[in-house]
């Protein structure tokens, strides 16, 4: 099977720093889909400890990272970098899938799925 996203080396450090510091060292880092955000669609990450029938698992840089097979389509050639800056940093995500995305970067829509806009 192949991966659906590619999790940058700076981003898994991160994500080892916030797992460390949460106490999840034994976690999966979730990356999925869901309603909602200015375009329709948003991502989520999140620790979880338990894979569910459903879900595809890769690993990145020694994260372990569970996907939905069924945001797969949506999220397949993901790249999840981490950026920092004078000004802070943060998690940046280009989905070559997403044909609109707001300002933030985080809400997006895809020709097959446009989700639900909310009010921004």
């Amino acid at each position: 099977m192949s991966t659906v996203i590619e999790l940058s080396e700076a981003a898994a450090l991160q994500v080892r720093d916030m797992m460390r510091e949460a106490e999840e060292e034994n976690a999966y880092l979730r990356v999925a889909v869901k309603g909602g955000g200015c375009s329709g669609l948003s991502y989520g990450m999140g620790f979880e400890h338990e894979i569910a029938a459903d879900d595809q698992e890769e690993e990145h840089h020694g994260i372990r990272v569970l996907v939905k097979k069924n945001d797969a389509d949506i999220l397949n050639g993901t790249q999840i970098d981490y950026k920092q800056s004078l000004m802070g940093g943060g998690f940046t995500i280009e989905n070559p899938n997403a044909i609109a995305s707001c300002g933030c970067g985080s809400s997006f829509r895809t020709a097959a799925k446009a989700g639900t806009p909310e009010n921004c």
